[in-house]
């Protein structure tokens, strides 16, 4: 089973590309991110056509997140437990049958936190807390898991083109990593640093300065496996191409293959 995060940065604007890319990798379950528009307004048929279920979780010009499964989905769980004041459109969990049991799957949209000492950035670090408690209590399952997603952290040195630039950015600063390596402490695999230990492959390159042609990205965007999972990973790759298409996503697809 091949199953793919990818932020598309506007549903809209990105609609060619999602359908070419998802028509040419064929992914079996993609988690799509910040697709800037309300449920109503999605374009589930486009994606139906295709031959995927479409759960939504959107916002009107924020946020929202997608998954799309050729598997029915089970059930559907919106928003992230732990904060009944929290609107934005960061969370979907799911579960799909596969022929070992249940998969279940989390597409999240992390919150950037960008300034550091700013309100944005005491609600990143609460709603990783949040998320760290969603996991810890999914995990006593015992159960195959995928959290996919924009994470918005950088694990690591290696994770950045210049890791000194951006000692102070929500992304890296320490307490970021530390609440990012809180999550991997609970017994979860890292995808690609399980499958690549490579430095400087990115997931994300900016649009200003000539990021993508400098090659000076992020890798921002994981997929974390519970033990269950991790034991069925067969391979995890990013797909760098999408990145050089017209009206690109700033964000490019990575994808994990399980043997399930």
């Amino acid at each position: 089973m091949k199953i793919a995060t990818w932020n598309i940065n506007g549903i809209k604007a990105r609609i060619d590309a999602a359908t070419t890319w998802l028509k040419s990798a064929s992914p079996d379950i993609a988690c799509l991110q910040e697709i800037k528009c309300a449920e109503e307004a999605f374009p589930k048929e486009a994606f139906e056509d295709l031959g995927y279920n479409v759960a939504v979780h959107g916002q009107k010009g924020f946020n929202g997140v997608v998954l799309l499964s050729k598997l029915p989905f089970d059930d559907i769980t919106p928003r992230l437990a732990g904060d009944p004041d929290d609107v934005q459109a960061r969370y979907l969990e799911a579960c799909v049958s596969v022929p070992s049991g249940v998969l279940r799957l989390l597409n999240i949209y992390l919150p950037n936190g960008n300034p550091p000492g700013s309100e944005k950035y005491v609600y990143k670090l609460a709603w990783m807390t949040r998320l760290k408690d969603r996991i810890k209590a999914l995990l006593a399952n015992e159960e195959p898991m995928v959290i996919a997603g924009d994470f918005n952290v950088i694990p690591a040195p290696d994770d950045v083109y210049n890791p000194v630039t951006w000692t102070e950015d929500a992304l890296f600063r320490r307490e970021t990593r530390a609440h990012f390596q809180t999550l991997i402490n609970l017994g979860l695999t890292d995808a690609f640093r399980a499958c690549h230990d490579e430095p400087h492959r990115y997931t994300f390159w900016d649009y200003q300065a000539g990021a993508w042609q400098k090659n000076q990205g992020l890798r921002i965007d994981h997929l974390l496996l519970s033990p269950q999972a991790a034991d069925r990973l067969q391979s995890c790759e990013i797909d760098p191409a999408p990145r050089g298409w017209e009206k690109p996503s700033d964000h490019v697809p990575i994808f994990i293959e399980l043997n399930v």
